[in-house]
Order: C-alpha cells, then sequence, then structure tokens
C-alpha cells in the first residue's frame, strides 16, 4: 500500500502523506516511503520545489506508537529535507503533533489554514521532543518553545505563525501558498539551492553536533517504564498516574 501520493503541476512536485488508518502518523514505513520520495524529487531536474501536504484533518499525528520508526531513520528523514537542494514547502490544514512539528521545522516554508492546531505532546506520554529538536530549536522562538514543550499545551496556527513554527497563515492554505509557489516558480534553481544552503547552514550545524545524543536519548526514554505506562494510557484514552 502506497503511504506518499505523489502529483506535479509546473514544476511543483506535491507529496501527500496519505495514512488514514493512522492519522498520518509517523510510522516506520511511511518514515521511509516518504524518504525515498524526497531524494526521488531532489534528483529530477524538472522539479523545481516539493510541497509536503496531508489527506484528512491531520497533517501528521506523531510517531506511530505501534510501529515506531527508529530515531536513526527519523534523524534521517528531517535531514534530508534540510539538506534537499530544492525548497521543500509545507502546507497544512489539520492538525500537527509531536514528531509532525519536526518535519514542519524541517521544511524552508510553512503554511497553514487558521484551523490548523500544533500540540508538542511528548511530555504527556512520558517522553521527550528529542530528534525533532533538531530543526525545531534553530527556528523557533526559545522562550515559546519551552513553554509548549513543557507544558504540551495546544497552540492555533496564529500562535505558531508568530513563535517561528509557521512561515504564514491564513484562511485558505492554497491562496496563502499562491504568491510563494509564483515566486519559487520564477527563480533559478541554481540560486535556490544556493540560497537554501546559506538558510540552512546552521540547522545542519545543530545536526552535526547533536544528533548522536538526542538520537540515544530518544532511544532511552522511550524505553522507559514512563513511557509505557503514557503510551498505554493514551491508547486507552485515560490519564496516565502521574496526571494530578
Amino acid at each position: 500500500m502506497t503511504l506518499i501520493g505523489r502529483t506535479r503541476a509546473r514544476g511543483v512536485e506535491t507529496l501527500t502523506l496519505d495514512s488514514p488508518a493512522n492519522r498520518n502518523a509517523l510510522s516506520a514505513a511511511l518514515v521511509d516511503e516518504l524518504a525515498d520520495a524526497l531524494a526521488d524529487s531532489g534528483k529530477d531536474g524538472d522539479v523545481r520545489a516539493i510541497v509536503l501536504t496531508h489527506t484528512g484533518t491531520t497533517f501528521c499525528a506523531g510517531a506511530d506508537l505501534r510501529d515506531p520508526p527508529d530515531p536513526d531513520a527519523l534523524v534521517g528523514l528531517l535531514r534530508r529535507i534540510v539538506e534537499l537542494p530544492k525548497p521543500v514547502v509545507a502546507r497544512v490544514t489539520g492538525h500537527v503533533r509531536a514528531g509532525g512539528l519536526g518535519l514542519l521545522a524541517a521544511c524552508d516554508i510553512a503554511a497553514a489554514s487558521g484551523t490548523a492546531t500544533f500540540a508538542f505532546t511528548e511530555v504527556r506520554i512520558g517522553v521527550a521532543p528529542a530528534v525533532i529538536s533538531l530543526p525545531l530549536l534553530p527556528r523557533t522562538d526559545p522562550r515559546a518553545l519551552a513553554r509548549y514543550y513543557l507544558t504540551g499545551e495546544r497552540l492555533d496556527a496564529a500562535e505558531a505563525a508568530r513563535i517561528g513554527l509557521l512561515t504564514a497563515t491564513g484562511d485558505d492554505a492554497d491562496a496563502v501558498l499562491e504568491p510563494i509557489l509564483d515566486g519559487l516558480r520564477r527563480s533559478s534553481p541554481q540560486a535556490l539551492a544556493e540560497t537554501k544552503r546559506l538558510l540552512t547552514a546552521k540547522v545542519l550545524q545543530t545536526f552535526d553536533r547533536d544528533a548522536a545524543e538526542l538520537t540515544a536519548l530518544s532511544a532511552r526514554m522511550f524505553a522507559s517504564a514512563d513511557a509505557r505506562e503514557g503510551m498505554t494510557a493514551f491508547l486507552e484514552r485515560r490519564d496516565p498516574p502521574w496526571v494530578l
């Protein structure tokens, strides 16, 4: 079964997360398939830019708790988005949780409709937003990120734009993206690649410095007793015992 839809219009390749059974969660299979699709698009001379979007009402629900990806594979996916020599643009018209926010932060540009919501829910199931911090910490307001990392609170699209999770938001995500995609279509592929290299240099420094440590942290936390209880409670739709 294909988990990533692929279409193309005027040089823009659209990759669509299409795993409705788990709300487009980051399963091992989806991570691998998306990484392959990005690699193919990156090598295709007819592709000027890539749009990453979704089916259904959820862009990405985070890691698939029943079939989580290997942390190294998730690091590889996020790095591939950052390193790709073509702009990657997120188009969000639904909810984004936990690991899905790592995808959003790895993209060069992110636009969402006003109905989208966002939350770093890791702390509520006993883990930490470890690997996804690689693109998030260099690109997002640190004081705001401290609040939302530590509390797991939900934020709306306007707040997500204010703190740097989004580039832009509006009633219609496609209307927001129209001038952005037009600008990319008018730009030299060579110039886009080199400009992206300038913009992502500090993000890639974070990957080089911290990826091994954060991958180990993720693996350790997902194997912990708190994580087992938190994930069980989530799947059983009840509060874990630490809720006061």
